[in-house]
């Protein structure tokens, strides 16, 4: 369990929140939800409302609160930062185990208030910079066995397997190495495939990737250098957008922009459009703006950071690009205000109720800007005909205590071999695993 922060650094945190006190959300999560959701008008403030569930990781015994008819245990435990999952063909779930890269440090009030709300929330530590390969040999739902698969890596994330290629996503490139089936360790170095923007800042440090259905290609999700274009424009060339690359040449080229942090990808089994969760801006009060999931469009701009939702015009950005906003994307499903919705994975298996067939799971990692706090959960959203179809439903709950303290925080999902789902808890370093229900009297049987 981690330990709480000193006196001072508490009283100096509660301090810099009461200046944002008066920012209460006046509208449900609920609101900011859906295909169309409530969008009121901004509430700008000097100092950011800071209010983030304090992490302090599970208690002995305890676990997240599963759906009704669905059951949760942990698959692993005793990871460090694990943020996002990988399954390979063979049953093998990659995960890496990751933070964000060293920097300089940042001067400013907000600066500060960002630091102190980073230690609170647990996510002060350092990068492990390795992916680790666990395998559940006997089939009993636990990994019993857990190996350094990758390591020497620099914040690692995304991971994709082409035929015998496993592609990795640095925060800083996309490397290339030789895959075995079966194998629990690579020693050999990776080979630059392409190079991804980071530098000093590297605001939104996590890369993703995901193959083409083809297996030609990789698209890459590479967030924002700041908040709302804060630090000019001139660093963010290349940044809040999706790039498709070549694996043949290595060429990259822009295939969707102004999406503030792109982060979850995933290939709608339906329809097999791309789509990705993005995590919208912070500061516009805790009713905006809505994270959102949506269909990629070649070719699309998506609003960041001179507008959201459409033509929402951001009151901070100056100057303004009518020319842009005017075909600025309305996402397709708002995830709710400063959820932090991270995690995105279609269910493809078939191990879950059939009603999930198709549908979207949803890692939200949890809010600090919005009083009260947002996010801190798995939903599923249901979709019928490769659109979404309906109101979300917890799956995942139970990751705050009753006293407002973050136990865990989940971040990746994914599908496993059997059809169970994966979810990493970078703050209870764990991968939580959910199946059906055993029935009742399955479960009393001696």
């Amino acid at each position: 369990m981690r330990k709480r922060l000193a006196k001072p650094l508490l009283i100096a945190l509660f301090a810099l929140s009461l200046a944002g006190c008066n920012d209460e959300a006046t509208l449900p999560v609920e609101a900011g939800t859906g295909p169309d959701p409530k969008l009121p008008a901004p509430n700008q403030r000097l100092i950011p409302t800071v209010n983030i569930a304090e992490a302090t990781g599970w208690p002995s015994g305890a676990k997240p609160v599963a759906a009704s008819g669905l059951a949760v245990k942990a698959y692993a435990t005793g990871l460090t930062h694990p943020r996002w999952l990988y399954v390979l063909p063979n049953g093998d779930v990659l995960v890496a185990e990751t933070n964000m890269p060293p920097g300089p440090e940042q001067s400013g009030v907000r600066a500060w208030v960002m630091k102190l709300a980073m230690k609170w929330a647990g996510a002060d530590v350092p990068s492990p910079n390795r992916i680790v390969l666990l395998r559940d040999a006997d089939g009993d739902g636990v990994a019993e066995n857990k190996s350094t698969f990758l390591a020497g890596l620099n914040s690692p994330f995304g991971m994709a397997l082409i035929g015998s290629d496993l592609y990795v996503a640095d925060t800083d490139a996309v490397l290339r190495f030789r895959y075995q089936e079966g194998a629990t360790g690579i020693d050999a170095p990776g080979v630059t495939v392409a190079d991804l923007p980071a530098g000093t800042p590297n605001y939104h440090w996590s890369k993703n990737i995901i193959a083409s259905r083809d297996g030609a290609h990789l698209f890459a999700a590479i967030g924002s250098n700041s908040n709302a274009g804060e630090n000019g424009m001139e660093r963010e060339t290349g940044r809040a957008a999706i790039v498709e690359i070549d694996l043949a040449t290595g060429q990259s080229r822009l295939f969707a922009s102004g999406l503030r942090n792109p982060v979850g990808l995933a290939l709608q089994p339906d329809s097999g459009e791309l789509w990705v969760a993005v995590n919208e801006r912070d500061e516009l009060g805790s009713d905006l703006v809505p994270d959102y999931m949506t269909s990629v469009k070649e070719g699309g701009f998506y609003g960041w950071p001179y507008s959201y939702f459409g033509q929402h015009l951001d009151p901070r950005v100056h100057p303004q690009r009518p020319d842009l906003v005017a075909n600025a994307i309305v996402p397709d499903y708002a995830l709710g205000p400063h959820t932090a919705s991270l995690g995105l994975a279609f269910y493809d298996g078939k191990l879950l109720p059939e009603r999930y067939r198709g549908g979207a799971f949803i890692g939200q990692h949890g809010s600090w800007n919005r009083n009260p706090v947002s996010g801190y959960k798995v939903i599923f959203v249901p979709f019928a005909g490769g659109r979404p179809s309906g109101a979300p439903e917890d799956i995942l709950t139970g990751f705050l205590s009753t006293a407002g303290e973050a136990l865990g925080r989940p971040v990746g999902v994914a599908v496993d071999q059997s059809g169970a789902l994966l979810v990493a808890d970078d703050v209870g370093n764990t991968i939580w695993r959910v199946t059906p229900a055993e029935p009742e009297s399955a479960a009393l049987r001696p």
